[in-house]
């Protein structure tokens, strides 16, 4: 299924997105504060929620990079532009997430391939069972792939027969990969939603640009990890542009040594995704500004020492039209 043919489906899943909200809200899946319900004039329950919730996954460390567990709610302050917001949201740690992984199929990926899908696997494997994943394949083409047509899977087996799909072949459309993953990740179910590049970081193929991915991201709230396959026949390589998208989002960039496991890698991932909390909060309503808002989380761990925190470092005040496509070769 070629995500061209998708944009109407899409839209419509846009305007239905407060309807699954206002179901997640209020199931174990979704947030864990339980927000009121109120009867209506009927005697029945009636949900009561506001739909501008931004999340926030923070990932909290010690001096040496190790995650602490462990915290709660009184250990953060959240901040946007400077102005301390009532947390709403709050997940502890190994909470499930929708995650997308892009893979590059173009011709230069043709060796690395059985390595990528032996990676996806091990990820899969490392991850929240619950999870719900999927992969995106780009070569000059984008397509979304899972066996059977399903828009999400968390079977290992499922996604490397997706990887599989698609021979290596022709240039790199990864822009307009990323905006296919990051519109697929609207239609899953879960707060925290990821997306993982695998890619030697070029673009020779496609309409979007580098800017219009940083936007959708930022507007999405997804966050954005990379493996990048880098070497020296990668020709048309960027490996600066994986590294950009990854700390505009909150994730991390990863370029693995001849001798580093791509595998090991991606269970690394899997594991920064599952040491996590997730804070989320409704902006004030009087902030009509729709530009970039900066978000700030402090933590304080009495007795730890010194602590990092990594987050996403901010999102868009309100949703606006996806950028265009442009006509002429894509740039960073």
């Amino acid at each position: 299924m070629t995500l061209a043919n998708r944009p109407q489906r899409l839209d419509l899943f846009r305007r239905c997105r407060l309807i699954i909200a206002l179901v997640l809200f209020h199931s174990p899946a979704g947030n864990s504060q339980g927000l009121p319900l109120l009867p209506d004039s009927a005697g029945q329950s009636t949900i009561s929620v506001k739909a501008e919730l931004v999340v926030v996954p923070v990932r909290v460390t010690d001096a040496h990079g190790d995650f602490i567990s462990g915290l709660r709610l009184h250990n953060f302050r959240v901040y946007e532009d400077g102005r301390m917001q009532e947390v709403t949201l709050f997940q502890q740690e190994d909470t499930p997430v929708t995650v997308g992984l892009v893979v590059d199929h173009s011709r230069s990926m043709g060796s690395k391939l059985p390595e990528v899908s032996a990676a996806i696997s091990a990820f899969a494997k490392s991850s929240n069972p619950q999870d719900e994943m999927f992969v995106v394949d780009f070569n000059d083409s984008v397509s979304l792939e899972l066996p059977g047509g399903k828009p999400f899977t968390n079977d290992a087996k499922e996604l490397a027969e997706a990887i599989s799909a698609v021979s290596a072949r022709g240039q790199t459309a990864l822009y307009d990969a990323m905006v296919g993953g990051l519109d697929h990740l609207q239609l899953g179910h879960w707060d925290k939603k990821a997306l993982i590049i695998v890619s030697d970081g070029g673009d020779t193929a496609s309409q979007h640009t580098y800017s219009d991915v940083l936007a959708l991201a930022r507007r999405s709230q997804a966050v954005i990890y990379s493996i990048g396959l880098v070497n020296a026949s990668s020709a048309d390589a960027n490996p600066g542009v994986l590294r950009r998208l990854c700390k505009d989002t909150g994730g991390i960039a990863f370029f693995p040594e001849a001798r580093e496991s791509v595998a090991n890698i991606s269970a690394q991932i899997a594991r920064d995704l599952r040491e996590q909390y997730t804070l989320g909060f409704v902006p004030d309503k009087g902030n009509t500004n729709k530009s970039f808002r900066k978000i700030q989380v402090r933590v304080s761990v009495p007795g730890r020492g010194r602590i990092r925190v990594r987050t996403r470092p901010g999102y868009f005040g309100a949703e606006e039209k996806r950028p265009p496509a442009h006509s002429g070769k894509s740039g960073s």
